[in-house]
């Protein structure tokens, strides 16, 4: 029986929903996508990373769970919108530029809730425990990209990145006009940051 008398709010609810089932939809894309790769460093890192991706979706389970609460079903997550603003990926490089892209966003994000005001102990330490790995996914993905470099050229890389970051502010604005009054309400912050940030300031 859970005796935890922490009650989240109906916003709470749904935020630690959706950070769960981002979780879940991106496990289920990298699993797909490890068994699709040949073997190699890209495949063994791509197999930690869905399993890390996992781990969160059950991380936030459990947060929800023992703060007497059962997880929503939502049927939309952040990642689905990337690929209606900018397209399917058509190489591995494209997958890796948005992977860095999205990884860079959701560790901004994460980072901003645990600023807020009058955060529960247990939303701090599962979000503290999920950055952690975070930062590793930015770390591998970045050196991927950069090994790449032969084949692909830094320019078509970069450029992949600019696009999959426009699609990334495009969908973070309209992410925040559907959801901003729910999200300002835990994280007050997140609605004045609309700027991209780069890999080394979240990794310093």
């Amino acid at each position: 029986m859970n005796t935890n008398t922490q009650v989240l709010t109906e916003n709470e609810l749904w935020l630690l929903s959706f950070y769960r089932h981002s979780e879940i939809q991106g496990a289920l894309f990298f699993a797909r996508l490890a068994q699709l790769l040949p073997t190699g460093a890209v495949q063994c890192d791509i197999t930690r990373h869905f399993a890390d991706e996992s781990q969160h979706a059950r991380y936030w389970t459990d947060c929800i769970t023992q703060l007497g609460n059962t997880p929503l079903k939502l049927s939309n997550a952040y990642q689905d919108k990337y690929f209606k603003a900018a397209g399917i990926p058509a190489s591995l490089m494209e997958v890796l530029a948005i992977t860095q892209v999205f990884e860079v966003r959701a560790i901004r994000e994460y980072g901003l809730h645990l600023k807020a005001p009058q955060l529960q102990p247990l939303v701090r330490e599962t979000l503290t425990k999920i950055m952690e790995d975070e930062k590793w996914h930015l770390s591998w993905v970045q050196a991927a990209l950069k090994d790449m470099e032969q084949k692909y050229g830094s320019e078509m890389i970069n450029a992949a990145i600019k696009k999959y970051r426009q699609a990334d502010q495009e969908v973070f604005e309209k992410t925040l006009k559907e959801y901003g009054e729910i999200i300002q309400e835990i994280v007050p912050s997140a609605l004045n940051v609309t700027a991209a940030i780069s890999f080394n300031e979240i990794s310093n």
